[in-house]
């Protein structure tokens, strides 16, 4: 009998999945159904998207796991409905997606590109931009997605540091934790890059104290998540120059409403969540795997911490 998989997401990208999906399992002489509406008793797996209609887990009593294909889970951790093991989505073709936005948009601030391609006075300035060697970085958020834009930023020669909720070693990283280390890893960035999860003990985590505690006339990227930066704080650093630019991919409110503030910036990039989107193709094959170790006694990879929150 063939495994039953719900998949509740966008339903535009329903085919493709079910495609994919079907063909990994074949090569493992696995069989499913992978359907959007399918009895709750007879469900195996759940493909999910938070955005969904499906808000209560209750009925799905035979559900071995709920995967979800977004790598934020911050809007399904706390449904107490949802009992069932849940994973999220780590998902090589989102790493690189991630690592390549923020990699270009270091770049772009370090060479100074904006002033270059919008010059409408024709001002030669011959000047040479700070090479990477001499420009410190740090990258706030230590996991999969931290850690390969870390590595990478590294890479092309910036001084890196990083800072996470749990100690890590990070081969050319400086790495730090806590209050203190915090505090150290902010007092020399250049850039902060911010790709923390979206807890309770991280919400706000740029702010007036925070955002103080940088050198004069930093940037900062943020491809994690929206409620990192308190806006208000980081308009005033804006305005006061504490802070030189910012590049920001996620918000509060998504789409980012026309009447926001940051659009009015000059020196404020807005790009519309696009640093690390779910590509099917890729992401398909981590379903695949771990339904495959599911059916096989294996561990699930990528098991949400329900404490943590991530």
């Amino acid at each position: 009998m063939p495994l039953k998989v719900l998949y509740s997401a966008n339903p535009d990208q329903f085919t493709e999945y079910r495609m994919a999906v079907n063909s990994g399992l074949n090569a493992h002489n696995i069989k499913a159904d992978i359907s959007q509406n399918i009895p709750p008793h007879e469900v195996d797996y759940i493909f999910y998207a938070p955005s969904s209609a499906l808000q209560d887990f209750g009925p799905y009593k035979n559900c071995k796991a709920v995967m979800s294909l977004w790598a934020g889970v911050e809007r399904v951790v706390s449904n107490k409905t949802l009992t069932q093991p849940l994973t999220r989505m780590v998902d090589p073709g989102m790493t690189l997606g991630m690592v390549n936005w923020v990699t270009g948009h270091c770049l772009r601030h370090l060479l100074g590109m904006d002033k270059m391609i919008h010059n409408p006075t024709r001002e030669w300035d011959d000047r040479a931009p700070p090479l990477s060697s001499d420009t410190r970085v740090t990258v706030l958020g230590l996991g999969a997605l931290g850690s390969a834009c870390a590595t990478a930023l590294a890479d092309l020669g910036f001084i890196v540091s990083g800072w996470s909720r749990s100690p890590k070693s990070i081969e050319n990283v400086t790495c730090h934790t806590g209050a203190d280390g915090l505090r150290q890893s902010l007092q020399t960035a250049n850039m902060v890059v911010l790709l923390l999860p979206d807890t309770p003990s991280t919400h706000n985590i740029l702010n007036n104290e925070t955002i103080s505690q940088l050198p004069k006339g930093a940037i900062i990227l943020n491809p994690g998540r929206g409620p990192l930066i308190n806006d208000d704080d980081l308009l005033s650093a804006l305005q006061t120059g504490q802070i030189s630019a910012a590049t920001l991919d996620v918000f509060r409110t998504e789409p980012l409403p026309d009447n926001h503030p940051f659009w009015k910036f000059p020196n404020v990039t807005v790009t519309p969540h696009v640093a690390s989107a779910t590509r099917i193709s890729t992401a398909s094959q981590i379903l695949i795997e771990n339904i495959v170790r599911s059916e096989t006694g294996l561990p699930l990879l990528h098991m949400v911490d329900r404490k943590r929150g991530y």
